[in-house]
């Protein structure tokens, strides 16, 4: 999830609690293995940066690779807000709904601090599938897959798994372009081509218009 801005609501500084000593390990390894890579971030680094002490740290973290899976947790609840306030302006609209997500997604790409999507970015550094991450990783792509299929069955077009695997893939290789070709690449185009998309599935003859 390409995830360096945080997008959920913040209160005022004043209602804020400082973070605790998990939160602040936390995001300063989310930061760090965003923007450097996970395997070039040792937990030194993070000791320092995050201003705790290594027995701390171990306290929270038995192992890098549990704090690894952390910070992909993390990624995972900020996309879902994310994904949320996408949709939250046109509930009862599914067509708006998918321009809007897909306009958001496109905004992140001209976010300076863009490094891709950060579990994309976890595969390519981890070929062991045995990595505790990797279960996280893989729930976050299925639950983009059913969300997708479940926002455009409201639709009523004829192949809604299809329409939705095909957005799935616009989204996917949209995150990887904008990271190797940068926004004024390819992915710019993420929103239109994700519309027309949508609207030649529209032009096509639903079930319930066949059955009739």
């Amino acid at each position: 999830m390409e995830t360096p801005p945080s997008n959920s609501a913040a209160g005022g500084l004043a209602s804020q609690k400082p973070p605790g000593v998990r939160e602040r390990i936390l995001a300063t390894a989310a930061d760090l293995f965003y923007r450097r890579g996970i395997h070039a971030v040792g937990v030194d680094a993070i000791v320092a940066e995050s201003g705790v002490a290594k027995m701390s740290f171990y306290r929270h973290f038995p192992s890098k690779d549990d704090l690894i899976r952390a910070v992909l947790v993390l990624h995972d609840g900020r996309y879902w807000t994310w994904w949320d306030e996408a949709l939250a302006r046109h509930p009862d609209d599914p067509r708006q709904q998918l321009r809007d997500l897909f306009a958001a997604l496109g905004e992140r790409f001209h976010h300076p601090t863009y490094r891709g999507c950060a579990f994309i970015n976890f595969t390519a550094e981890f070929a062991q599938m045995g990595h505790p991450g990797y279960d996280v990783v893989t729930a976050n792509k299925r639950q983009q897959r059913e969300r997708l299929h479940a926002l455009v069955g409201r639709l009523g077009v004829a192949d809604p798994e299809l329409l939705a695997d095909q957005l799935l893939f616009l989204m996917e290789g949209a995150r990887v372009s904008a990271l190797t070709l940068g926004d004024e690449g390819p992915a710019r185009h993420l929103p239109r081509a994700a519309d027309a998309l949508v609207a030649s599935h529209l032009l096509q003859p639903s079930a319930t218009t066949k059955q009739g």
